[in-house]
Formats: structure tokens, C-alpha cells, sequence
């Protein structure tokens, strides 16, 4: 493949500074980690359709899509071979999806039976292995959570028009449907005590509605240095672009992009557009040079194998970070926009300089406004060295 390189530059001084908002100290294993592997797995495999908006979208029905419930097997799923190539990519964490808005959970929840234990051929628990095989590489634990539930008969479909109240009209039901969500939130907090919470679907209620507050205020009660993202109403630790990365910095300090490796979150076979291993590590170095992370999706099929594909991409992922992680775990925001024309990113001490330059990189690199005496310039992942040159005053 085409190759992203990361040029090392050691500084003599201290003066390099780009701008930094404190951060709870909570957040800097997270800071510091850089890539994550999301994964996207549940009934929606079954017949590789969109997951959970297939049924509210018009590609089909309700009832069809929850027959695919009679076909998860999870068949060849060795959670220990998802962990190794996590590993494998350079990746510090991972988040799964415990129960997207379709309502089926993959533990097994005592609050209702809609739980891949309980309704599937597979007829087990399949989100603990997970959680134990990552805490075993001791990889940190992520778990997402819809905060809707468009199954569920309490909760005020949001495009189905048969099951619509408003909230104001009906605040008993609302009330059972959130004491359901809170036990589910409950059953997760304590039985697996994540590092993280991944909460989505938020924009169809208020904070009010959804009571954010307390929900924070609960799981943090739980564990009091779990991270939430930016889905909580506004009650989240950082920010979560998604597929795109943001023109500008995103607002909160701590921010994460989700990508996915072709178009779709969950296993669609006739998607075969992926990114190519270029690509991807390309977008991996813009979110790094901007003090982000990188949320890698990977969608396993419902018998719980990883498409080959995907193995290819996360494991192209692990080469380069193995030749090029100096430059990128435990850095910050780089240089100002301006000063080098690509990404760049800072060591923790402000003496290390690392530019990311494409494999195709012809004639001198230029840096402006430099202040800094640059004492060697090296290409990380060889023993190549660059002889810095100074123009001008």
C-alpha cells in the first residue's frame, strides 16, 4: 500500500506549545489510547441488513426484522480471537454494542426476554466472554447503549406512528420505560463495571426527559472514573463526530471520531466498499495531529466470524503503529494550522516533533515559525535521517 511515514524531530528547547485545556485526570488513559475498535454485532447480521433503522426506514418490516433472531448462532465466535487482533491493530480499547435500538441485548438481562440468551439459537450470554477476554490483554471496556428502545411497548416510537405519545401525555408510561432503561443501565454498571459508556440515540428526548443528570449521577456513583461520551444530552465527557472528520476542533476538548471501514456499522455482505489501509491510517493521522481519537468500527457476521477484509485492515493498522506509535500514544495537538501543511503532533514534553508526510513525499519538508533549534530529524520506523536545514532569520 501507499504509506503515511511519521518524521521525528527532537528539539532543543521547550518552546514548541500548542494550546491545551486541562482535562480530568479520568480522561487521560483515554487521551493517550488514540485508537479504539467499535464493533457492531446483533441480529441485523442475520440477513446483513441496516441495523435497527432497517424496520423504521420501510426496508422491511418489524416482525420480519426480529425473525432474524431465529438465525444468530454465534456459531464460530471465539471472543479471544477478537481480542487478539484488537490487540493485534495497536488499538488500547474497545466498545460493543450491549443493545442497539432495536432492543435486543446480548447479555442476559433480567428485564425482559429480548436478550440473544434468551431468543436466539445461540442461547448464551455472548457479552461477558467479550468483556473478560479484554480485561485479560487488559485493554479497557467499552460498552454501548441505546437510550431508545424502539421494540420496547413503553417507549414513544420515534418514526413509528402507532406507538407515538408525547411524553407530557403520558408520564406513567414514559416513567415504566425509563425505569426499564435504568435497570438494564444497572445490570451493565454492576455486572461489568465499564471503563467507558457509549450512549446513542439521545436527540429524541430532552435531558429532562431522559433525566441525563441522574443516569450520570448513578453510574458514576458506580465507578467513579467511567467515561461517558457526548450522547448523553449533553451530560458527556467528550465529543463524538461520526464518519466525518470535523473542519474544526470540536468543542469539548477530548473528542472521538467513529468510522466505519466501508459504509455500513453492522455486517452487510454486499457492501464491499471499504477504505483501503491508506486510507484509513491517512484520516487515524488528521484525528491524531488534532488531539483526537480514532473509533474504528468492525462488524462480525452472525456466526460471530470477522470478515477477512476487516482481519486485513486492522492488522495493516498494527504495522504501521508498530513502526510509527512514538508518534502517536501519549502526544498532543500538534502545530497551528499554518506552520507545516499536514498533520503533526507533540510529545508529552514538548521537545519530540512529529510530522506525518505521505509515502509519495518529494523534495524539502517545510516547517514556518519554528523557534526551535532542531538538533536531528529522523524517519520513524528506520535508521533514515534528514539533515535540518534553516531558511531565513
Amino acid at each position: 500500500m501507499r504509506k503515511i511515514i511519521a518524521l521525528y524531530l527532537a528539539c532543543f528547547s521547550c518552546c514548541l506549545h500548542a494550546q491545551q485545556k486541562p482535562s480530568d485526570q479520568k480522561l487521560e488513559w483515554f487521551r493517550n489510547a488514540r485508537l479504539g475498535i467499535f464493533i457492531h454485532w446483533g441480529i441485523y447480521a442475520v440477513d446483513g441488513v441496516t441495523e435497527s433503522w432497517s424496520f423504521h426506514n420501510g426496508e422491511m418490516s418489524h416482525s420480519d426484522y426480529m425473525k432474524q433472531l431465529n438465525g444468530f448462532g454465534a456459531e464460530a465466535y471465539q471472543p479471544e480471537e477478537w481480542v487478539r487482533l484488537i490487540r493485534q491493530s495497536g488499538a488500547r480499547y474497545a466498545v460493543i454494542t450491549s443493545k442497539h435500538h432495536d432492543g435486543v441485548a446480548l447479555w442476559n438481562t433480567n428485564m425482559n426476554e429480548l436478550s440473544v440468551p434468551e431468543s436466539t439459537p445461540a442461547g448464551r450470554d455472548v457479552l461477558t466472554p467479550f468483556v473478560d477476554a479484554l480485561r485479560k490483554e487488559d485493554l479497557k471496556t467499552g460498552l454501548y447503549f441505546s437510550l431508545p428502545d424502539w421494540t420496547h411497548p413503553d417507549y414513544p416510537g420515534f418514526l413509528r406512528d402507532s406507538s407515538r405519545y408525547a411524553v407530557e401525555d403520558d408520564t406513567a408510561r414514559w416513567a415504566g420505560y425509563l425505569q426499564f432503561m435504568r435497570g438494564q443501565l444497572n445490570e451493565l454498571s454492576k455486572a461489568y463495571h465499564p471503563d467507558l459508556w457509549w450512549f446513542d440515540g439521545d436527540w429524541e428526548h430532552t435531558a429532562e426527559e431522559w433525566q441525563a443528570a441522574t443516569i450520570r449521577q448513578v453510574l458514576l456513583n458506580d465507578h467513579p472514573d467511567v467515561i461517558i461520551n457526548g450522547r448523553l444530552a449533553g451530560f458527556g465527557d467528550y465529543s463524538t463526530p461520526e464518519q466525518h472528520l470535523p473542519i474544526t476542533r470540536p468543542d469539548l476538548p477530548v473528542w472521538e471520531l467513529c468510522l466505519t471501514m466501508n459504509n455500513s456499522w453492522g455486517y452487510q455482505p454486499n457492501d464491499t466498499n471499504y477504505k483501503s489501509a491508506y486510507e484509513i491510517v491517512s484520516i487515524f493521522a488528521e484525528v491524531v495531529g488534532g488531539g483526537g481519537n480514532l473509533l474504528l468500527d468492525i462488524a462480525p457476521r452472525a456466526d460471530g466470524s470477522i470478515p477477512e477484509e476487516q482481519k486485513r485492515l486492522l492488522e495493516e493498522m498494527g504495522r504501521w503503529i508498530n513502526a510509527n506509535g512514538e508518534a502517536v500514544f501519549d502526544t498532543r495537538v500538534g502545530l497551528p494550522a499554518g506552520h507545516f501543511y499536514g498533520p503533526s503532533t507533540l510529545s508529552a514534553d514538548s521537545l519530540s516533533l512529529y510530522l506525518f508526510l505521505s509515502g509519495r513525499q518529494q523534495g524539502p519538508v517545510m516547517i514556518k515559525g519554528l523557534n526551535n533549534n532542531v538538533t536531528k530529524a529522523t524517519v520513524l520506523g528506520s535508521r533514515f535521517s534528514i539533515e535540518p536545514k534553516v531558511v531565513g532569520n
